[in-house]
């Protein structure tokens, strides 16, 4: 069997050039637009598609990096630099959003007018800019398009919001909306930054990937012919998405070398299933134990 664990992939990132530029651009008028309307939902929708904006220049620069080979700094490679990217943007939103709920939840009781024809302009431009983007990534050549699809898709719902609160202030006079409709962006904001800082601490603590059954795993591969035992399995993720896997498998006493190469490939036809794409495999035979050997 091949020893290559290297996978190499030619990472285009034109996209993330075109459609960070685009969002980075959209962000800057956006800012400017929350001083004009006084709105502070635009400033809440400001300071999601910076998150935004910030993700996908992370995502453009480490995207490259993240497919360089390993070496002798980095033995399993640079894709955890990927992971880095997403915690330091799910603390910038968080602070930001709290900053933003500081200046909404007092306007629930002193309002302020805001400028509805403004909302309702930037609310059009917003979906335009964003829809514009989504069809950009639609082909989600990779994974990290495939998330900022779906998070431009999310922008576009939030304007779709500002668009239909700035109708609604400018025919009702309904000026509470605005930081209602903040309050609600800034909470959705909070869920999806912590939920995404959970799932990059879990990973940097080398927890095992949620959709692998350990038990189930183990129990499957105890039914291979030879197997008398498995123990001391370890699973972690270098990114969320390459899996990585190391066990010991107790094998007869009398098993020839010939017979000990066709458990240890059932086992990684077994773990590649389970869509594990590096496999340690350690071979003991009975009566052995591990702890004895290395004393």
């Amino acid at each position: 069997m091949s020893h290559q664990h290297d996978h190499p992939h030619s990472p285009n990132t034109n996209n993330f050039a075109l459609v960070f530029f685009i969002n980075l651009s959209f962000t800057l008028i956006e800012i400017i637009g929350g001083f004009l309307t006084n709105s502070i939902s635009i400033w809440a929708d400001a300071l999601h598609d910076l998150g935004d904006t910030l993700s996908l220049g992370i995502s453009w620069k480490l995207e490259a990096i993240s497919y360089k080979k390993r070496d002798v700094k980095f033995s399993f490679g640079y894709k955890r630099f990927s992971l880095l990217g997403a915690l330091i943007n799910g603390i910038i939103l968080l602070i930001g959003t709290f900053i933003i709920l500081f200046k909404a939840i007092p306007r629930l009781f002193y309002l302020e007018d805001v400028h509805s024809e403004g909302m309702f302009g930037l609310a059009i431009l917003g979906i335009l800019v964003n829809g514009f983007a989504a069809l950009r990534l639609r082909k989600k050549n990779s994974i990290n398009e495939s998330v900022m699809s779906l998070h431009l898709l999310e922008d576009i719902l939030g304007w779709t919001a500002v668009l239909i609160t700035s109708i609604a202030i400018h025919f009702g006079n309904f000026v509470i909306l605005d930081p209602i409709l903040s309050i609600l962006i800034a909470l959705f904001i909070i869920y999806n930054a912590v939920k995404r800082i959970k799932k990059t601490l879990f990973i940097f603590l080398q927890s095992i990937p949620p959709e692998i059954d350990l038990n189930s795993l183990e129990n499957s591969l105890r039914q291979i012919d030879m197997v008398k035992g498995i123990h001391d399995t370890h699973i972690w993720s270098l990114d969320g998405n390459f899996h990585i896997i190391t066990t010991h498998v107790m094998i007869p006493k009398e098993a020839n070398p010939t017979q000990a190469l066709k458990v240890k490939c059932e086992i990684r036809e077994k773990i590649c299933q389970q869509g594990i794409e590096h496999a340690t495999i350690e071979i003991e035979y009975e009566g052995e134990s591990c702890q004895n050997i290395c004393r």
